[in-house]
């Protein structure tokens, strides 16, 4: 009977989570984001050249070159982030929708998006004095870049969403016949509808500048992004969510069908921040970002399995087990670790269930641990999740070799935790083998 139940409650689970993870705006935020990974990247690279490495061995103008060269590129990838994002927000979500003409998407969530921005803007002036002046008919990148991610995707997936509803509506649609270039057939198929959506975006803008001093990209930040970053970067939520995405996993359902929607997004814009704030030379804001989970909760793939490995050689019997572990090696150290899921198994094997969901949870807990206290630095580097172990601490923060020591304790802990659990592993497959063989 408590059989039936759990079982029952499994499939409810992994149901109810790919559900969610198949949610069609929260798909097409993935792929946006995703979309944007080489940006990220990039900016990750020169805030890393330009903040630890050229100071070692340049100075003068030719740092000053670097340093420019560095804020440039920040300027077209992070400061520009949330007019990318929503273009693609825009795009994908016409290509999830199936909608036929989703460059026309991209335009009309690109157009929205500057028509709600604010008209007049504060801005420092530049002599240095920290005095500011209003200026009109301008856009900054506060509202262009990190700081506006949120407001162009919900900007350009309303826009597109309207869009595509006025489309559809063959009243609307303007046929200019045959023997016209496809490109121009396109373009007025969608004209009215096209209008429509500018139109009402346009009036939304006046209403919250004439009436209520105000603007939908400030409301955007101060009521969905400031309070989601805040409980999506929380440790608790975090730590949970998490456990949650490799406890799918241990069923066989991959962990990106929780994590992929529901933790990367938030932590990616974390992320960017922390790298704008370390661009700017300004305090680091967030303990918690993508980077934390991938390289400190993330040792050798989901839960952790390069500890496995390493307790399956200490303490492991099983002639296949090692086999597998062998073969897992090196991809593991690049954060790849689909062989051990499902050839050790880790799937549907119940005594590795415990290390599986609490060996990246302590990782990530001693990380954020290690920075509130001032023993390790922040994640200020986008690098890319496969990056290898000891490499990856190095990197995303800055160049601090403090984080590579706290790697190898992680290591160690988790290999621990995992040795006693290979030994339960092995012995309950052997009665299974001799029950088997008895049975026979």
């Amino acid at each position: 009977m408590a059989e039936s139940k759990a079982s029952g409650f499994l499939e409810k689970f992994s149901m109810v989570s790919a559900k969610v993870g198949n949610q069609i705006h929260l798909r097409t935020l993935r792929d946006s984001f995703a979309t944007m990974v080489p940006l990220y990247i990039l900016a990750g690279i020169a805030t890393l050249i330009s903040s630890s490495v050229a100071p070692l061995i340049l100075s003068g103008s030719a740092l000053d070159a670097v340093t420019f060269w560095s804020s440039v590129i920040s300027n077209g990838t992070l400061n520009f982030s949330g007019v990318i994002i929503c273009g693609l927000a825009g795009y994908f979500l016409a290509n999830n929708r199936r909608f036929d003409n989703p460059i026309a998407c991209v335009v009309i969530a690109l157009s929205s998006l500057i028509i709600m921005m604010p008209t007049s803007v504060t801005a420092a002036l530049a002599d240095g004095s920290g005095d500011t002046a209003e200026v009109t008919s301008a856009l900054i990148f506060d509202n262009l870049g990190v700081k506006g991610l949120f407001a162009g995707i919900i900007i350009g997936m309303l826009s597109t969403e309207l869009f595509i509803r006025l489309s559809n509506v063959k009243k609307l649609q303007v046929n200019l016949g045959e023997g016209i270039p496809p490109a121009v057939g396109k373009s007025f198929s969608v004209l009215i509808p096209m209008l429509i959506t500018a139109t009402v975006f346009a009036v939304v803008a006046s209403i919250l500048t004439q009436v209520f001093n105000t603007s939908l990209i400030a409301l955007i930040t101060m009521l969905v992004q400031r309070p989601l970053a805040n409980l999506g970067t929380s440790l608790p939520a975090v730590l949970f969510i998490y456990a949650m995405g490799n406890l799918l996993f241990f069923f066989g359902i991959h962990q990106s069908t929780i994590n992929g929607v529901l933790l990367e997004p938030i932590l990616t814009v974390a992320i960017t921040e922390n790298m704008a704030a370390a661009a700017a030379g300004t305090a680091i804001p967030n303990l918690i970002t993508i980077d934390d989970l991938n390289f400190f909760g993330m040792v050798g793939g989901t839960g952790s399995t390069l500890c496995l490995i390493l307790a399956t050689y200490i303490v492991g019997r099983s002639k296949a087990s090692k086999a597998v572990c062998s073969m897992s090696a090196l991809p593991g150290i690049f954060n790849i670790n689909e062989p051990m899921i499902f050839g050790y198994p880790i799937v549907y094997n119940l005594p590795m269930l415990i290390p599986f969901l609490l060996t990246p949870t302590i990782g990530i807990a001693l990380h954020y641990v290690c920075q509130v206290l001032g023993l390790v630095s922040n994640c200020t580097v986008y690098i890319p999740w496969n990056t290898p172990i000891f490499v990856s601490g190095f990197l995303s923060t800055g160049g601090d070799v403090r984080s590579v020591i706290l790697q190898v304790v992680i290591v160690v802990i988790g290999t621990l935790l995992y040795i006693p659990f290979v030994r339960i592993s092995e012995r309950a497959q052997a009665l299974e083998l001799e029950q088997q063989s008895e049975n026979a």
